[in-house]
């Protein structure tokens, strides 16, 4: 797995008006930090958002698969891709990941 600087540029872009992200490297992706919460990871050039019970049914709504990691594949059943026509609506983008972080502020 992978992800390129640009394309962590284009997602902190797309929600500098929400708050600036923070980053930390690990297995081979990018874990995507608010005040020291982790809401999603970028692996492949592709975000994956946090997801429970309550927000769950809006990614599979819009036909998301779960974060698949190693090369077995095994699923991390926790973050769910971010559609591209929301990942390309910053509005979107920011509600989404609001209530992702939502889900981590909870847990705290």
């Amino acid at each position: 797995m992978s992800y390129s600087n640009d394309f962590f540029d284009y997602v902190q872009d797309q929600l500098s008006a929400w708050c600036t992200i923070d980053n930390k490297r690990m297995f081979g992706v990018l874990g995507l930090y608010r005040e020291g919460l982790m809401f999603g990871i970028i692996a492949n050039d592709t975000v994956y958002l946090k997801v429970d019970d309550s927000n769950k049914q809006k990614f599979l709504d819009a036909g998301s698969t779960t974060l698949k990691v190693f090369k077995n594949k095994s699923e991390v059943p926790s973050y769910y891709e971010l559609p591209v026509e929301v990942l390309e609506n910053a509005d979107e983008f920011i509600q989404w990941a609001k209530e992702s972080y939502s889900i981590q502020v909870k847990k705290k």
